[in-house]
């Protein structure tokens, strides 16, 4: 049974800063498969924020002083749903760039799921990266899906055009339904309790 995202509002972070970005594309793909789904998912890409080293978090600005660039991304992640957080790995670790956004907030992110998809250019699919974001993102008030992405082989799994190519391709396809489910169930779950009563704090 497929859940409907209809109506969801997800955000899909995407962290890379390299000049040769390969992992774009599958923050793309999951982009365009969530909304596929009925949702209204929106890519967010660090790179193209460009938000400086973290000095200052967006609560910590008095009201209306916030730099107009961290204004707008608050009030996305405030208006969201729901967020899928795509990730390389650097020496074991996450990529600076997406982890520098995700601490500019904290409270924006309360009461709403959160999904990770991993990803490198080798056999590890980035997953190392990936449970040190579980960790992170429940910490930030985030409830994580059980349900993870994980591709190895990028530039082999995704073409330029972001669409699925050989073996990987195909397992990425037949991954993705169950990942989306879980979200899709969390986020439903989420909507309706927040409708229902007011989170705690």
């Amino acid at each position: 049974m497929t859940i409907s995202s209809a109506g969801h509002k997800i955000l899909v972070f995407y962290g890379s800063y390299r000049s040769d970005r390969v992992g774009i594309r599958l923050a793309h793909y999951i982009t365009r498969s969530l909304a596929a789904r009925g949702a209204a998912a929106e890519l967010v890409d660090a790179k193209e924020i460009g938000l400086p080293i973290l000095d200052r978090m967006y609560k910590e600005y008095p009201a209306g002083q916030a730099p107009p660039k961290l204004e707008v991304l608050a009030t996305k992640i405030k208006a969201a749903d729901a967020f899928v957080f795509v990730t390389g790995e650097y020496n074991w670790g996450p990529q600076p760039g997406l982890k520098n956004l995700t601490d500019h907030f904290l409270e924006e992110w309360f009461w709403r799921p959160a999904a990770i998809v991993s990803y490198s250019a080798g056999r590890f699919s980035g997953v190392r990266a990936g449970t040190i974001w579980h960790h992170m993102l429940s910490e930030m008030g985030m409830v994580v899906v059980s349900s993870t992405i994980a591709v190895g082989n990028i530039s082999q799994t995704l073409d330029e055009a972001n669409n699925v190519t050989g073996a990987g391709g195909a397992s990425l396809e037949r991954a993705f339904p169950k990942f989306a489910d879980d979200l899709a169930w969390w986020t439903e779950a989420s909507c309706n309790q927040r409708k229902k009563e007011a989170p705690p704090y």
